[in-house]
């Protein structure tokens, strides 16, 4: 590596720890309007919507595919599906898991 990625990697290290260690730091001391608690509620499903809708829509990294071919979106319509009529999180993913393997082994 080279002094400017040592740098650059030393740099994003310092901010996150430091964005981070604030809100330990201040603790109690640090108070939130409701306005912000209501939005914060919302930022885990929009960080894992964010991770997963590319991974879903663009499975090598570069072409739609919103075909019936695609096992991501499979694996991911039927999770979405098994939590939704059985409100089971753990049927879920198993589920998920075996279609998405299954649409693997048939269309290969």
């Amino acid at each position: 590596m080279t002094g400017r990625e040592i740098e650059l990697i030393a740099g994003m290290t310092a901010v996150t720890f430091l964005v981070r260690y604030g809100f330990y730091a201040l603790g109690d001391r640090l108070a939130f309007p409701p306005l912000v608690h209501r939005a914060l509620r919302y930022v885990p499903v929009a960080v894992l919507t964010a991770i997963t809708v590319p991974m879903l829509l663009l499975p090598d990294g570069v072409h739609w595919q919103l075909t019936w071919r695609n096992a991501w979106l499979a694996g991911a319509l039927a999770t979405g599906l098994i939590a939704w009529f059985w409100n089971n999180l753990l049927g879920a993913i198993g589920g998920g898991m075996a279609v998405y393997f299954l649409f693997r082994w048939l269309v290969g």
